[in-house]
């Protein structure tokens, strides 16, 4: 398959049965925010004793899917495993977590190897060779007003060869290397583009920038989009930050669990309004009652151009807004957000086409909870015509979801993949991999179904995509395939 297509639907589980299981297990458990928090399977050594309340809480159990993690031993898996395991642990068997293939370890191991090897031949800033040099590496970053202390707090290094600075990824259990951010600078006319590549792939591990940092006391936190807004946030206010893998565009569930301590989180995620948007997705996640958000405004910039313009950024943090609105509101309360979409009058109407100007001017732009459809006879171009509007979107960073139940996956992806590359790629077999690479960067998942379907299960799909990946735009091709003939007289 030339891209990850999201697993095989476990069936669904809600938390009520969850709760009946554990119970029904003597298996002591702590309701968290988004977790359900229980002693680990996978550690001690009696397999025969029933959990202790006693031990620590370290498996966690995602409340929306079941899947669940152990921080302790890392040992992760879907809410069946979780089951099976409990099972071998009634017959005195020792529990086992459930294991990737071979090839994924191996693939795995190589990508930390990788990653090693970069990290050892990148420097600290501040020991470059000269100190010209460092303060011109600064402000090619935009990050003049960190200090030495702050950058040496973090671990960033600075990869001369790359011109990248280097954000490790460290385990919060040994504070041994996982894995590397590589961010460089490039510039275009009079606008700077970063641009980030990560080891291992995104898809495969994932961290927060700036975990072991945290201490086990620490109840507040600032959760950010950015890295270097993460250095800027604990250098001008002294708080507990850290950083998104991904920015605003996801928050993937297996990070939940690291979360679970804090009694407050505020979502600083950026300037923009689609930060914004995802702020207010990601508090859903997070549980509304301990969220708050930064509104983005022309004195609320990002936290690093906060720092960079000498503003007050507790007082900034001091003022971020309930993410839990009552189900009555006064316009007292909807004030400031309608202050919010007066200022960004362009950025409300949406994410722009690159590639389609004209569609612009009719559409506005990409927009949450719009549904938009094309109409046209058979092979007047839809398919092509949405795989590159899509494309254009979801490399602009919007999640997006294909649903293709008239052509297959592998040939979608072969024309969405021409479409990327610009180019005739079986004319020019030697440049596959490098544009394959590249594609299977992008935040675009694959439904796996296939001619007419049963709609419920089609929309669980859906809904499962919008949580474990954050989705914002799903693509149905086509409508007809998917619902049948049959069902063309029912109003769905």
């Amino acid at each position: 398959d030339v891209l990850p297509s999201p697993d095989e639907l476990a069936p669904s589980v809600s938390i009520t049965e969850i709760r009946q299981y554990l119970r029904a297990q003597d298996i002591p458990f702590h309701d968290g925010y988004s977790c359900l928090h229980t002693p680990s399977l996978f550690t001690g050594d009696r397999w025969d004793q029933p959990l202790s309340a006693n031990a620590p809480f370290t498996l966690f159990i995602d409340k929306t899917t079941g899947s669940f993690l152990c921080t302790a031993t890392l040992a992760e898996g879907t809410w069946q495993d979780f089951q099976a395991n409990v099972e071998l642990r009634h017959r005195g068997i020792t529990p086992l977590p459930p294991a990737s293939s071979e090839e994924m370890e191996e693939e795995m191991r190589q990508a930390r190897e990788d990653a090693r090897c970069i990290w050892e031949r990148a420097l600290p800033l501040w020991e470059l060779l000269d100190e010209k040099e460092t303060k011109e590496t600064k402000a090619l970053f935009g990050i003049s007003m960190v200090t030495n202390a702050t950058l040496k707090r973090f671990g960033v290094r600075y990869l001369r060869t790359a011109r990248s600075l280097v954000f490790p990824w460290f385990s919060p259990q040994d504070a041994t290397l996982k894995g590397l951010k590589l961010v460089r600078v490039e510039k275009k006319g009079g606008t700077v583009t970063y641009v980030e590549e990560t080891l291992p792939r995104f898809d495969s591990y994932r961290n927060l920038f700036g975990l072991p940092l945290i201490g086990r006391r620490d109840t507040e936190l600032v959760l950010t989009g950015w890295e270097l807004d993460a250095l800027a946030l604990h250098q001008a206010a002294g708080v507990a930050s850290l950083a998104l893998p991904r920015g605003a565009s996801c928050l993937p569930p297996t990070l939940l669990p690291y979360l679970e301590q804090f009694k407050r989180i505020t979502l600083w995620l950026g300037e923009d309004l689609r930060s914004w948007e995802a702020a207010k997705l990601f508090a859903r996640k997070l549980s509304l009652k301990r969220c708050s958000l930064v509104r983005p405004g022309n004195l609320q910039p990002r936290p690093l151009e906060a720092l960079n313009q000498g503003l007050n950024v507790t007082k900034i943090l001091r003022s971020a807004l309930l993410a839990s609105h009552k189900s009555i509101v006064s316009f007292r309360q909807l004030r400031e957000e309608v202050f919010g979409e007066l200022v960004n009058t362009e950025q409300v109407s949406g994410v722009k086409w690159a590639r389609f100007p004209e569609l612009n001017k009719l559409l506005k732009g990409h927009r949450r909870g719009e549904l938009t459809i094309f109409t046209g006879p058979t092979g007047s171009g839809k398919t092509t015509f949405i795989s590159e509007y899509a494309l254009d979107l979801c490399m602009q960073g919007v999640c997006t979801l294909w649903g293709s139940f008239e052509i297959n996956n592998v040939r979608l992806a072969k024309i969405m993949l021409t479409q990327f590359a610009g180019r005739r790629l079986e004319d020019q077999l030697e440049l596959y991999d490098e544009w394959a690479d590249r594609f299977e960067e992008l935040p675009l998942y694959f439904m796996t179904f296939h001619g007419q379907q049963n709609i419920k299960a089609v929309i669980d799909t859906m809904q499962h995509a919008v949580y474990m990946y954050d989705i914002t735009h799903v693509v149905v091709d086509n409508l007809q395939f998917m619902m049948g003939h049959e069902h063309l007289s029912v109003d769905r």
